[in-house]
């Protein structure tokens, strides 16, 4: 760690030499291997190890950013010129900078590391066939798309030339599996997968492949229902696309531009009572966590969405400034251009009616599972996604459908929201069951 932050300090120097005013630098590293399985013979193999390195330097109100795979101080010289040359000639900015809010890291431990030993090939080979196997078991299942697992290793190293200086480590282990049912023209597929930091918490192998099997054979002989307007219940694995869409519109990079559908709601009731949406940058062994953010800036758990009230924009130092306000600690960035606004784990939080009894009462519904396409305006807050899933009738989950769109307004969607009691940590972005009431269904 010492010798990553000394030669970054000695690149900052560098570009302070070369006419900087100021400058920060990034380094991230990372290992990778992956192993695919289908019908029971292993497809493909892949390791993959690299480092990137990126320098982002200020002259005045002007930056640039240059990069490189290479750490090697010889080239330090000529990178750091090469950044100030281009930040010599571009358009000034007045919003650009080092982040006003970094601070020196803390020392809290996220236990975002597994300690175990890096799993060999033929490890995830087996882990990968255990989940088609266990999908290919199910009654109906007759194909396989295969199955895949997967480690990765990796860390980052941010310096700047205000004095900041901080690492993070991560590790992460996935498994996957997409089940194929039926013959024919009448094939349904589904799939199932799951990825965590650590290698306990990884849902075991058969259970992921029986999942993907069960739900591709519940899909079996969909029908195309009339077109409706009715409440729409979203599965869990597709209700966090909704607080992905709030989170879009509350990111700052849209506010400051005015080209969000809720740049003049801050303070205002878009949920009904009860709802919140929380950040968590915190949460211990979350692949998403993170105890500074790309400019240093500390995070911090955070509700944007309080009592069904907006309460923040997602920030960085760039929009914060632009917008008058605090940087959140949501800077985010690769090595290869400027941070930018971006969530953590980010999350709906859970309510108090369980699944069958949000559904209990509705006597014509659709419960939605998979989603198709991204028909968002972010301008208007009108929504169109294809879809499909099942119908609801009479509080009981019913036949398949398919090809299906359903259609509304996110505005009116939020404020007719409800979130169920099942929420579960996942994917990054998670949120329980949602209802919604009267979103039109395009079908026959």
């Amino acid at each position: 760690m010492s010798d990553d932050i000394a030669l970054l300090g000695d690149l900052i120097a560098a570009a302070r030499v070369a006419g900087a005013d100021a400058a920060d630098a990034l380094l991230v590293r990372g290992t990778s291997i992956s192993a695919e399985v289908r019908l029971g013979k292993t497809e493909g193999i892949e390791r993959s190890e690299g480092q990137d390195l990126g320098l982002r330097v200020f002259l005045g109100k002007r930056a640039a950013v240059v990069s490189a795979t290479s750490l090697d101080p010889a080239g330090f010289k000529a990178l750091a010129e090469r950044a100030v040359a281009m930040a010599a000639v571009v358009p000034e900015d007045p919003y650009t900078g080092l982040a006003d809010t970094a601070a020196p890291p803390e020392d809290i431990d996220l236990d975002l590391v597994d300690r175990v030993a890096e799993p060999d090939t033929p490890a995830l080979i087996e882990r990968a066939r255990a989940a088609e196997d266990a999908a290919m078991a199910v009654a109906g299942i007759t194909n396989s798309e295969g199955a895949g697992a997967g480690f990765s290793r990796s860390e980052g190293v941010l310096v700047t030339s205000a004095g900041f200086a901080g690492r993070g480590m991560r590790t992460g282990h996935s498994i996957s599996c997409t089940a194929l049912a039926g013959t024919g023209t009448a094939m349904q597929r589904d799939y199932d997968y799951h990825s965590t930091v650590h290698l306990s918490d990884l849902d075991e192998a058969t259970l992921i492949g029986r999942r993907a099997a069960e739900r591709a054979v519940a899909r079996l002989n969909p029908t195309r229902p009339a077109t409706a307007k009715l409440p729409v219940v979203y599965d869990p694995r597709v209700a966090g696309g909704l607080v992905g869409h709030f989170a879009g519109a509350a990111n700052g990079s849209g506010i400051a531009r005015g080209t969000s559908f809720l740049k003049d709601r801050m303070g205002q009731k878009l949920f009904a009572s009860g709802v919140f949406i929380h950040d968590d940058p915190r949460r211990v062994r979350s692949a998403r966590s993170r105890i500074f953010d790309g400019e240093g800036t500390p995070t911090r758990p955070r509700a944007f969405i309080e009592d069904g009230v907006l309460t923040s924009w997602f920030l960085d130092s760039r929009t914060a400034r632009q917008l008058g306000l605090v940087s959140t600690g949501h800077a985010s960035r690769g090595t290869g251009g400027p941070p930018g606004p971006s969530p953590t784990n980010l999350y709906m939080a859970a309510g108090t009616l369980s699944p069958a009894e949000l559904m209990a009462d509705i006597a014509l519904g659709l419960y939605v599972t998979e989603l198709i396409g991204m028909g968002i305006n972010g301008v208007t807050g009108d929504y169109s996604r294809g879809a499909a899933g099942f119908m609801i009738r009479n509080g009981q989950i019913a036949e398949p459908v398919a090809e299906i769109t359903i259609a509304g307004n996110l505005i009116d969607m939020f404020a007719n929201l409800t979130p169920a009691n099942d929420l579960e940590f996942r994917r990054g972005t998670d949120a329980p069951t949602i209802r919604v009431e009267g979103l039109t269904m395009a079908g026959a």
